[in-house]
Order: C-alpha cells, then structure tokens, then sequence
C-alpha cells in the first residue's frame, strides 16, 4: 500500500471517528435532537475532511454523515427507514450540500497545489538559469548543463542529443541508459516537419516518450528559433510537457552560449598567438641583429693585417661574447616552445640549496662577471626537489637583476628551505619597480619601463621563469623591498631532509 492510500484510509478512519464522537456527544451527553443541529456539526466534519483530502475521502466521509444522521436522529430513530418524507428532502439536501462542498474544497486544493508546483518549476528555471550563466568552461559545458538539469528538477538520467553528421552526440548524466538511435532519429524528424504550437499543452511539436529499460524516456527537441539543433532526453519524475519544452529551450540558449564561448575563446587564443608571434619576431629580430652586427665587424677587424696581438684577441673576446649571448637567447626560445608544447619534463632529487645557486650562476656568469653577488644561506640542508628547473628559474632571475639595476650594484641572494619549500630570494639595490608594472612583470614579452630604453633584452626571461616554476609547481613573485630595490621571490615546494627524518622517527 502507497503512503498516500495510508494516509487517505487514516484521514477516513479519523472522520467515522469524529462522526461518532459528535453523535455521541448530541445524545449521550447533551441530550440534543435535533436534526438541523447535528446536520450543521457533520457538515463541518465534511469540510475539514474535504480540504485535507482527496475528493474519494470527502465523499465518503459525507455518506457516513448522511447515514449517521438518519439512524440516530430522524424518526423512527434506531431505523435506516424514514417516517416523513419531509426529512427525505433533509437528508438528500444535506447530502447534496455535502457533495458540493467537498467538491468546490477539493477543487481548491486542487488549484493551490498546482499553483505550488508551478512557483516550485519556477523556481527550478530560475536556479537552472544561473547555472548556465556559470558555466564558462567551454570543454565539459553541455555535460554541466546536463547535470544541472537533473539535479534541478529531479530526474534520474538527463541526455542532451546533439546531430553530427551520421551519428549522434551525447552529454549525458544520472543512471546509466543507452539512448535508441531509431527513437532519436524519428523524434528529430518529427521536430524537423513541424513547428505547430499546442496551446492547450504549451508545448511545440516534437514531443515523443519511449519505453527504455522498462522506463519512460521523454524526448523533447531543442531549438534555437524556430530551427530543432538537437533533442532533450530525460527519465525520472513526472514534469509537464510545458515545462519540459521551456527546459529544452533553456537548454538550447545554453548550448548556443557554450559554442560562442568556445568560438571566442578560440578567437582569443589566434589573437595571442599573433600578438607573441609578432612580439617575438620584433624581440629578436632586434636582438639577433646588435650580437650578428658586432660578430660581423670582430670578423672584419681580425682581418686587418695591422692589428696588434691585444687588439686581435680583444676581438676574439667581442666575438665569443656575443656567440654566447646568441646562444643565450636560443636557449630561451627553445624553453618557451618547451613550455608551451607541455615537453618540460621534472625530475626530482636530493639536493643541497648550495648546489642550486652555484648551477644557476655559472648558466650566467657572463652577466655576473662584474656584479657582486652576496649569498646568504640559512641551512644548506638537502632538499628533494627537480635542481634543473629550480636553478634555470634562479639563473633568469639573477640575470634579469644584472641587466636592469645600476652597475656595480651588489645583488643579494638568500635561500632557506622550510615547511612550504625551498625558497630563493633575489634582491637588487636599484630605484625599484614602478607599482603599476608589478603585476605584468611575468608576462611574455613584457617590457618595463627601464627596459624599453635599454638596447637589449626580448622580456621572455621572466614569463620563462613563471612557465618553469609551473612546471615544478612553485610560484615567483616581484615587490618592491623596504629601502629601496626590487625583491624577487621563488619558492618550490620541496621535502626537507631534516623534517622527513624527526617525521619517520617519531612514535
């Protein structure tokens, strides 16, 4: 027996026995006959069992009413029989009135639960429409919606059916079922030969329910306009055929919004692209012709039969300097291909803090050779962490200090590794970095102020530097330190010897 029939036959049950306490209460207490009296006190019974139950309840309760009224207090009382057929007219009027009553009060509960299931399917699309506006990732969109619609309203299996040339794609949700490709086929085409609209159902044409798995699968077309772009398949509790076909048309705005955004997020992909291609072709263009330039007239002068010893191997210097700033810059637009094409591979080990800054001096001594680089180690204890991306980062951080802070300017560099990591700091004594510039200094390409009236420099060093530390998942930060200067900060998350020791030796 269903909870609802449990409670109709409970809510009978409770009306005989309010019948039998008025009748017993108008005899056996008060001493009361009449019968237009206890007609009144029954009616009341009729009209509270009428707007607390089903109409099949309110009805009955009126029968036992009616016969209650006639045994016990119409003439011959003790008797269903009926002496004067004056009181026929009484008992068939206040069985009429009763009817009606509970009739007329069912009917309004009828019309306010509907008006509360209407708010309530409000409700759910307006809840279902503020997921959509947060849906922004494009790639797992139609499956969000799909969970959204089923967590919304209910259903057990939610599917968006989209055509794509001979097959069908689906974004489903909920319980497993395999949708029938003959079902979606001919719900498509159905939607596609007709656009009429049902006023009485609110609903477009289109609308198909299959039996899948011993349930019921409702098929409702998706369009945008008046154009079908697909179908809604949904199973589970029951929700009227208007509100499925505002749903469908929810969900068919919310596809169109999550093509866009991924047509605008490709746009915007092509446009970066184009702006770091030409960016990059401006860089090195400009930093490719200064060392070939310099390459050219070293060559040029070691020709020059007049030339003294010292002079000559001065322009052997000039030449392997500017290979090697050639070479420099190669390297870090192999690193930025590396990043972007995701082949930077970590490889993690023990190593002390010592290790990693002498690595990362010698990748640029030649941008160190005349700066003073004070290190300050806190405890080069050993760190298990990947030592080539960690000491590559350093190094472009060291020599980005080098290029831009005045000559002759020392450069602090302090490495301490503790509960979050392995952390470098490196700080110059120059006038700082303006604050406006702060946040883009990571990004590819860019260019401070005190850069651009530099003659050299492609501002990849640092976006380099964000794009290693990615990799090995730390992060690096710039500010301004106290007293003047800029301060750059990497930390890479790493375990420490000394803590994995007291860790294992614990109790």
């Amino acid at each position: 027996m269903s909870p609802s029939v449990k409670g109709e036959v409970w809510r009978f049950t409770a009306a005989v026995g309010a019948v039998g306490v008025i009748t017993l209460a108008w005899i056996r207490w008060l001493g009361l006959t009449n019968a237009a009296t206890v007609a009144i006190s029954y009616l009341m019974v009729v009209l509270v069992i009428a707007a607390t139950s089903a109409l099949r309840v309110a009805i009955a309760t009126s029968v036992v009413a009616m016969l209650a009224l006639n045994f016990f207090f119409i003439p011959p009382v003790g008797t269903f029989s009926v002496a004067d057929p004056q009181n026929w007219v009484a008992l068939f009027a206040f069985l009429a009135v009763s009817l009606v009553a509970s009739h007329l009060s069912a009917q309004a509960r009828a019309r306010a639960d509907e008006a509360q299931s209407r708010r309530d399917e409000l409700a759910r699309l307006f809840d279902l429409s503020r997921d959509v506006l947060l849906i922004t990732d494009s790639r797992d969109a139609l499956t969000s919606l799909a969970r959204a619609i089923g967590r919304r309203f209910d259903l057990e299996f939610v599917a968006i059916a989209l055509p794509r040339h001979t097959a069908w794609q689906i974004f489903e949700a909920g319980t497993s079922l395999t949708l029938p490709r003959r079902e979606l086929d001919n719900a498509f085409a159905s939607a596609q030969a007709s656009i009429d609209f049902d006023a009485r159902s609110r609903t477009y044409a289109g609308h198909r329910v299959a039996e899948v798995d011993g349930r019921d699968l409702r098929l409702v077309p998706l369009r945008v306009g008046t154009k079908p772009i697909g179908l809604l398949a949904a199973t589970g509790r029951a929700v009227e055929a208007g509100t499925l076909d505002t749903l469908a048309g929810l969900a068919a705005i919310a596809i169109e919004r999550a093509q866009l955004l991924g047509e605008r997020q490709a746009g915007e992909m092509a446009r970066q692209g184009e702006q770091l291609k030409a960016a990059l072709l401006v860089s090195i263009s400009h930093d490719l012709r200064t060392p070939l330039t310099a390459i050219r007239v070293a060559a040029s002068n070691l020709d020059a039969p007049a030339l003294a010893p010292a002079e000559r191997s001065e322009q052997r210097d000039v030449i392997l300097l500017e290979v090697e700033r050639l070479t420099r810059l190669f390297e870090n637009i192999l690193d930025m291909a590396r990043i972007d094409a995701g082949a930077v591979q970590t490889s993690t080990r023990w190593t002390h803090p010592s290790e990693i800054v002498s690595a990362a001096r010698r990748q640029v001594e030649h941008a160190l050779e005349a700066r003073v680089v004070v290190v300050s180690l806190d405890r080069d204890e050993p760190v298990r962490l990947d030592p080539r991306l960690t000491a590559a980062a350093l190094a472009h951080i060291l020599e980005n200090a080098a290029q831009y802070t005045p000559e002759r300017s020392p450069i602090d560099l302090t490495a301490r590794a503790g509960s979050d990591g392995l952390t470098l700091e490196v700080r110059d004594h120059g006038p700082g970095i303006p604050a406006e510039e702060l946040p883009h200094l990571f990004e590819r390409f860019y260019r401070g102020s005190t850069a651009r009236t530099r003659a050299s420099g492609t501002g990849m060093g640092l976006g380099i530097v964000r794009g290693l530390l990615a990799v090995a998942g730390g992060r690096a930060w710039a500010e301004n330190a106290p007293g003047g200067g800029a301060r750059f900060t990497i930390v890479v998350p790493a375990e420490v010897r000394r803590a994995v020791a007291e860790a294992s030796s614990a109790p």
